[in-house]
């Protein structure tokens, strides 16, 4: 009698389970449908604010009418900053421009107005806000501008900074979150519900090979579903990915990264779960939390100060950051290390709890 081949088990129960997410609708719907349905909105929506993001180095000169009229004007929203961090932040398109307010020797101001290459027109704008801003201080201004202000304009390479950028990152997490936890608690809760669990233990098949082919196979449906995804966004909505393949490659790598450290937490919820009915709450006190808060439709600085604590603890807030940063940025898997090691640092926590209450009967 030859030997039980525990590959072959492997092999015949990653394909089984890959074959039952294909035929289920809410995998589908997860992994794919939903995340493109926001992809497809916000890429039509396209870039449609209102207000131009402005940076003003805090060593600026503030005391003077410029910067009082540039805070109140409605069309800007004004942020400030560091000079090298706005100029980092310029550089990637995170603003649209910086004003350095200086002042010069008898009195005169210089404003230096900088943007990136594509958005040079937004630079006679903005000199055209300088000049009604002085006009509204002292009328008397317009006839001696160029005795009192000067303007000086630069332009910067830079690479635009798209909603589809921001949103598609957020939503690649938003899926690999949702089908990760509702999946895996789901799964496991139903094959040990219907003792399917219990007929493999009168098998041959080890335990971590029934682990290890549903955990594969959910991380290949996922991945495919994630690139196809990132093709969508790349190729309908110009979606940036500076390294071409190589950024692809980076990010699939987080994902697959960021699937198993979400897995663990469906573990530890399937272990729990005493009716099915149970798990949909305990899986969204978990993800709803991420979904709103760790970056996913808005960036987490936009939040208040407490919020930014507690989304700074959670999961996805890192896989979130580490998305963008290989994608726009260009960065290498050693650049978000600090992400990564967060992440991981999440999934021995889901492990260490998943090993304590997952049940196998």
């Amino acid at each position: 009698m030859s030997s039980y081949s525990q590959f072959k088990a492997f092999k015949s129960l990653t394909k089984a389970s890959i074959r039952s997410m294909l035929k289920s609708p809410s995998s589908v719907i997860f992994s794919i449908a939903f995340p493109l349905v926001f992809i497809l909105v916000f890429g039509f929506i396209g870039d449609r604010t209102n207000k131009v993001k402005i940076g003003i180095p805090v060593q600026s000169e503030l005391n003077n009418p410029v910067y009082s009229g540039l805070v109140t004007n409605k069309q800007l929203q004004v942020t400030m900053d560091s000079l090298p961090a706005l100029q980092a932040a310029l550089r990637e398109g995170k603003v649209q421009a910086m004003l350095q307010i200086a002042k010069e020797p008898r009195g005169k101001w210089l404003v230096e107005i900088s943007s990136g290459q594509h958005n040079a027109p937004l630079v006679q704008q903005l000199e055209g806000i300088v000049n009604d801003i002085l006009i509204k201080a002292d009328p008397q201004m317009q006839a001696r501008r160029q005795e009192l202000v000067t303007v000086k304009q630069t332009l910067i390479n830079d690479h635009s900074f798209k909603m589809i950028d921001f949103i598609l990152p957020g939503q690649l997490g938003f899926s690999l979150l949702a089908a990760s936890v509702f999946g895996t608690a789901f799964v496991f809760y139903h094959l040990r519900q219907m003792l399917v669990l219990k007929r493999f233990f009168a098998t041959p098949i080890r335990r971590s090979v029934v682990l290890l082919s549903e955990g594969f196979a959910r991380v290949v449906f996922q991945l495919t579903g994630a690139l196809f995804i990132i093709l969508i966004g790349k190729y309908f909505f110009d979606y940036t990915l500076v390294k071409g393949w190589l950024t692809v490659l980076n990010m699939l790598i987080v994902c697959g990264i960021g699937l198993l450290v979400f897995m663990s937490f469906g573990f530890v919820i399937s272990g729990i779960a005493k009716s099915d009915s149970v798990i949909p709450p305990l899986a969204n006190i978990f993800t709803m939390p991420q979904f709103l808060l760790a970056g996913t439709f808005f960036a987490v600085d936009v939040l208040p100060g407490w919020l930014q604590v507690i989304a700074k603890l959670m999961p996805l807030t890192y896989f979130n950051n580490a998305l963008r940063a290989i994608a726009f940025d260009g960065a290498g898997l050693w650049t978000v290390r600090y992400d990564l090691l967060i992440l991981l640092l999440w999934g021995l926590i889901g492990y260490a709890a998943a090993a304590k209450l997952f049940k196998w009967e």
